[in-house]
């Protein structure tokens, strides 16, 4: 089992879930955060930290998707461990449907 981030991640990227990250597994594209699947301990301690509760449990159907999204993007964007503020119109896409057809970024971000 592994912990994904998944897209209501998109354009929020609260980043509370790096601080609690006891492996330092997230990372961090432009516009959203993934979790490297071979690094995750799968401790769970991120999960309840994320307020637009984007982080999910492989165990949950439909997540094939993501799985493969955290997996391609771990690799290639750079590591984040630190927290920093999340947008300012954040709170204005939490929840927003189909962010991920519609403004996923492959760019990577800035990382620690």
């Amino acid at each position: 089992m592994t912990y994904l981030v998944v897209d209501n991640c998109i354009k929020c990227k609260y980043m509370d879930c790096v601080e609690v990250c006891p492996v330092d597994c997230f990372y961090e594209g432009e516009n959203m955060l993934v979790i490297h699947p071979d690094e995750c301990i799968d401790c769970g301690v991120c999960e309840p930290e994320c307020p637009a509760e984007a982080i999910k449990a492989d165990t949950e159907s439909g997540l094939e998707k993501w799985l493969e999204v955290n997996t391609k993007y771990a690799a290639v964007w750079p590591n984040i461990t630190i927290k920093r503020d999340p947008p300012a119109d954040a709170e204005e896409w939490d929840g927003k449907p189909n962010k991920f057809e519609a403004y996923f970024s492959e760019n990577p971000g800035e990382g620690d």
